[in-house]
């Protein structure tokens, strides 16, 4: 019987772990652009957006808007998906990573730089926000 517990406790743990690793796949380790304070809240940081942008944003809810791909963003309410890279109001929807394949790049800061990486790892393929995008479908 005591083996019986052990087994059950022990496999319990085991999922609550797998859980928590594939909840953490939805973000970037390491990210800068992600505080989390003292409290528990979360401070989020997004590119600036350059004052030379004349063009208008794509709504994410538009069909068509993201052509080259979604823009992984995170925001104080968790994981968005985004037509640009700036996260400008209305550009962004709830993530669908996990639940639908899509050509993504992941938006992240490090070293005090903005990246683009092409999954939700800064040890992968990672540009500066100055180069090409890349992406991949996820």
């Amino acid at each position: 019987m005591k083996t019986a517990s052990y087994l059950l406790n022990s496999l319990s743990s085991l999922a609550v772990a797998l859980a928590a690793g594939a909840a953490h796949a939805q973000f970037v380790k390491g990210n800068e652009a992600v505080t989390v304070l003292a409290d528990g809240s979360r401070k989020v940081e997004t590119p600036p957006i350059p004052a030379n942008i004349l063009a208008s944003p794509c709504p994410a809810k538009q069909s068509g808007c993201a052509g080259g791909g979604w823009k992984m963003l995170e925001s104080p309410s968790g994981l968005v998906e985004c037509t640009e890279v700036f996260a400008r109001p209305g550009t962004c929807r709830a993530s669908t990573f996990g639940s639908e394949k899509r050509s993504r790049s992941w938006i992240v800061k490090s070293k005090g730089q903005w990246l683009q990486c092409e999954r939700p790892e800064i040890s992968g393929t990672c540009v500066s926000l100055k180069s090409l995008p890349v992406s991949a479908v996820q």
